[in-house]
């Protein structure tokens, strides 16, 4: 038999028994199944590479179940403190302050740094080397020369191309630098996604916005739309644990449940309200000038993660049960739409009984790999009925649902497969109508900045477009 042959025989082969392990051995779900099975008999090599590098089941991975298992014990610790049932508790002592700028944000989130008293933890995936990052940094070292205790907590992955000179301010001030999951040639999954931000314990910040130039508006995609929010009350306690976890699990130098770090009680009323009318609200908004912004007292938040460690896609879950719910209408804005299978026929399903239906995505995109699979899907979905948006102003960012005028959602993770069962994510679940109508406010203000997607041009779209979104959608399940 001739060399070449042999060859041609041993890849089919190998290839044959790669199928087997990924069917029977990672045991994924039928689509993400089929999908590798087309990309590696496409790719015979490259495919089997490909999968080492980004396809392998993060819930297999002993180092996952390891952080599961200290997730779970210091959960035990702060439960025994009374501090809350579990990370998932809903509180309805909050104030919500909602920042549609990233401009805003960063100027708040810079005053409330420059009121810290006790700590500061800062919780990215990207922090950008240009003059935003690094004057986000110099104001760090600035507070921990100051004496403050100050952690900042950056993504391997997202912060790979970041210079290393970038931290060393903070680092030479005392400040703590963590790095989640520094990036290997066979791991670039399994990214912390999450933008969490805890100051003092009694305000925290949770959205989209990264730090970089380009949140700021002034990247290459122009005006950058994104949602944000400064919270206080009971829901900043479970993003304090969720810091800590994540911590641990990045640094060597492990934090403990300290009761100094926290508020005493999830939901108990703050000693300086005393005297004050209407819901528990923290003294920290008195401190900060941003202020001035809507402030609405009184909302009842639940704090949901997900992420490899956790057993099930809880946010995934709680975007599924919200949509569910939906008597009215269902808003959503995400930069992108690769939904799995349930949430795509929960969204279908709602069109369909003849709820409002609307969807926002960027009409310019940063991937367009995934652009095409979005259209494709809403293409797909405005046939039941659903209204599509295309965002023209710039780059929208935002990670929002508003179901009913009543409740909605303000976090991390992107209405896409990659966040609800690859990366690390955290989002605030949020039952207030007045939250919820100014989110929608904004939502319909985008709409301005749209350009509204049509069945029939859709339907009309050249042949080009439809094989793009075709190949994409295929491949959907891996991204």
């Amino acid at each position: 038999m001739h060399m070449p042959t042999l060859l041609l025989i041993s890849v089919f082969v190998l290839n044959i028994g790669f199928m087997f392990i990924v069917i029977f051995a990672q045991r994924r779900n039928t689509a993400a199944t089929w999908a590798w099975m087309v990309a590696v008999a496409i790719l015979p090599i490259a495919g089997f590479v490909i999968y080492m590098i980004i396809g392998q089941d993060s819930r297999k991975q002993k180092v996952f179940l390891v952080k599961s298992d200290n997730d779970d014990e210091l959960h035990g610790i702060y439960r025994e403190m009374g501090l809350g049932a579990d990370e998932d508790d809903t509180t309805e002592d909050n104030r919500i302050t909602l920042y549609h700028d990233g401009k805003k944000k960063f100027d708040a989130i810079l005053d409330d740094i420059a009121n810290a008293k006790k700590y500061i933890f800062i919780q990215y995936y990207i922090l950008r080397g240009d003059e935003v990052g690094r004057h986000l940094v110099r104001q760090l070292a600035k507070r921990a020369a100051d004496g403050i205790e100050v952690r900042l907590l950056l993504d391997g992955m997202g912060c790979a191309f970041t210079a290393k000179d970038t931290y060393q301010p903070l680092i030479d001030a005392g400040g703590k630098l963590g790095l989640f999951l520094p990036p290997v040639p066979v791991r670039i999954n399994f990214r912390n996604h999450r933008k969490l931000a805890v100051i003092d314990g009694n305000v925290a910040y949770i959205g989209g916005s990264n730090i970089g130039k380009e949140y700021l508006g002034m990247g290459e995609l122009g005006h950058w739309r994104d949602t944000h929010m400064r919270l206080t009350g009971g829901a900043v306690n479970p993003i304090l644990l969720r810091f800590i976890m994540d911590w641990n699990f990045a640094s060597e130098e492990k934090m403990q449940v300290l009761p100094e770090y926290f508020m005493a009680k999830a939901g108990e009323k703050d000693p300086g309200d005393a005297g004050k009318t209407g819901k528990n609200l923290s003294t920290a908004d008195n401190t900060n000038k941003h202020a001035s912004l809507p402030a609405h007292a009184g909302s009842r938040v639940t704090i949901i993660s997900s992420g490899p460690d956790t057993r099930y896609p809880s946010v995934l879950h709680a975007f599924c049960q919200m949509i569910m719910g939906a008597k009215k209408s269902i808003y959503i804005q995400t930069p992108y739409f690769v939904p799995d299978d349930a949430l795509f026929t929960c969204i279908r399903i709602a069109a369909l009984s003849g709820i409002d239906v609307r969807i926002m995505y960027p009409a310019n995109p940063d991937h367009p790999f995934v652009y095409w699979a979005s259209s494709s899907f809403i293409g797909e979905l405005m046939c039941a009925g659903v209204k599509g948006y295309a965002y023209t102003k710039g780059f929208i960012h935002c990670k929002t649902v508003m179901v009913d005028s009543k409740i909605c959602a303000v976090g991390t993770a992107n209405m896409d497969v990659r966040s609800f069962k690859i990366n690390f994510e955290t989002h605030a679940f949020i039952e207030d109508e007045a939250v919820t109508k100014e989110l929608e406010s904004a939502f319909f203000k985008d709409v301005n900045d749209s350009r509204e997607l049509t069945l029939e041009g859709y339907n009309k779209r050249p042949r080009r477009i439809k094989i793009r979104e075709s190949i994409s959608r295929l491949f959907s399940p891996l991204l």
